[in-house]
């Protein structure tokens, strides 16, 4: 008998960044109001699906966008290391061609090699902590539903690799806003499909909507490339 199982990757909501920096894995950095009404959306909707585990990043604003949804289902969470926000040169930094980072010459070294890349944490490791933690909670969920709540760059690359497409990619396009769900479906340890939606579509801000998926909570759905 063929066991179905969802682990959902979840987007941690609006964070609190008036000086517009790149945070990364900074402390401090917390929900903004906003992101904490995006948190309690996600726990009305989600909370009433079959999830049986909440796996969360150690950062701030994953814990916050973690705990209505551990609530709702009265769960603990489980805080995992290995999906942690990427490590990235520019931390602390704004990061822009006219006002930011970009605009000196020192960190122009720092941007050679996009496909690894040579600013950051390489891809490949991403996807490597990222995947390992995504089946143990498919081990631990079997038959249900797990929810791991990282961030925008990891949930981005591990989809990317479950649909064998290139790791080079516009970060303008993708498709991962605020408080998204990029779901994994399995049967027993075969991904089948992938699929996202937008529990708290509604309250997504205008400047956040650059994927081009935009239809506020309607799923869309691929299969892995073969």
């Amino acid at each position: 008998m063929t066991t179905e199982t969802t682990v959902h990757l979840l987007r941690h909501g609006e964070v609190y960044n008036p000086e517009g920096v790149l945070y990364g894995r900074r402390d401090g950095f917390r929900l903004s109001e906003l992101g904490v009404r995006m948190a309690e959306r996600v726990a009305e909707v989600v909370g009433q699906r079959d999830v049986v585990q909440v796996r969360c990043s150690p950062l701030e604003r994953a814990q916050e966008t973690a705990a209505p949804l551990a609530r709702a289902r009265g769960v603990e969470i489980v805080t995992d290391e290995r999906i942690i926000e990427s490590t990235n040169i520019f931390e602390g930094k704004r990061f822009g061609v006219g006002d930011g980072a970009l605009r000196k010459p020192s960190a122009w070294r720092h941007l050679w090699n996009p496909w690894k890349p040579s600013w950051g944490e390489p891809y490949k490791e991403i996807v490597a902590r990222m995947m390992a933690a995504v089946h143990e909670s498919r081990e631990a969920a079997a038959g249900h539903e797990a929810v791991l709540v990282s961030h925008q760059l990891p949930i981005w690359t591990t989809r990317l690799h479950v649909e064998n497409r290139s790791f080079l990619h516009d970060p303008r396009k993708r498709q991962c806003t605020l408080c998204s769900l990029t779901s994994l479906h399995f049967e027993d340890d075969r991904l089948t499909r992938v699929s996202y939606s937008e529990p708290a579509g509604d309250l997504i801000p205008a400047a956040d909507r650059r994927a081009p998926f935009s239809a506020g909570g309607a799923p869309e759905e691929n299969k892995p490339s073969s």
